[in-house]
């Protein structure tokens, strides 16, 4: 079994909605790529929210995400686990990742949105109570919001990608009436 690292958040104050996965897969870590598994739909997915090309070089991918107010990061900063999926990972092994500080770095995030359900229920698990008592003792705002969205991943396919895009569209800023 081996021990993984997340990478680093692609943030910036004005990301007003953080996607989180669980931990990236083995073509992810490979590539040094969030979500470089080339049947992962996260990238399509972004193309047909945000005319973010699957195409361009991952750095102008993760800069347009960036300037569409969107962010990416993982709910676990490290954990032991064979292969790619979420359902691998050793529980004991799981070290989450520090949202309180995310959270002062991203003062406008409103909105937080799981890739999958590992992610909604490891956050809801061992960051959430800790968030909610943060906000609870310093008095500062709470949660921005979360949703869960069907995962990207290869593994669901039980959902096209027409149904999956249904759902992620809520990330799409919201156009003046």
């Amino acid at each position: 079994m081996n021990e993984l690292s997340c990478f680093p958040p692609i943030i910036n104050r004005a990301t007003r909605t953080l996607i989180l996965g669980t931990m990236p897969g083995q073509a992810s870590l490979e590539a040094q790529q969030y979500y470089a598994h080339p049947r992962n739909q996260f990238w399509p997915m972004m193309e047909a929210l945000f005319s973010i090309r699957c195409s361009w070089p991952y750095a102008k991918r993760t800069a347009e995400l960036l300037k569409a107010g969107v962010g990416v990061w993982d709910v676990l900063q490290s954990c032991v686990r064979e292969g790619s999926l979420d359902s691998a990972i050793k529980s004991d092994s799981v070290v989450v990742n520090d949202f309180a500080t995310l959270l002062d770095r991203c003062p406008r995030l409103d909105q937080i949105v799981f890739n999958g359900a590992m992610a909604e229920r490891l956050f809801h698990r061992h960051s959430a109570p800790k968030l909610q008592q943060r906000a609870e003792l310093e008095q500062v705002k709470l949660m921005p919001k979360l949703t869960r969205m069907p995962s990207t991943s290869p593994a669901n396919a039980t959902l096209s990608f027409a149904a999956k895009l249904d759902q992620w569209a809520i990330i799409r800023p919201k156009k003046p009436s």
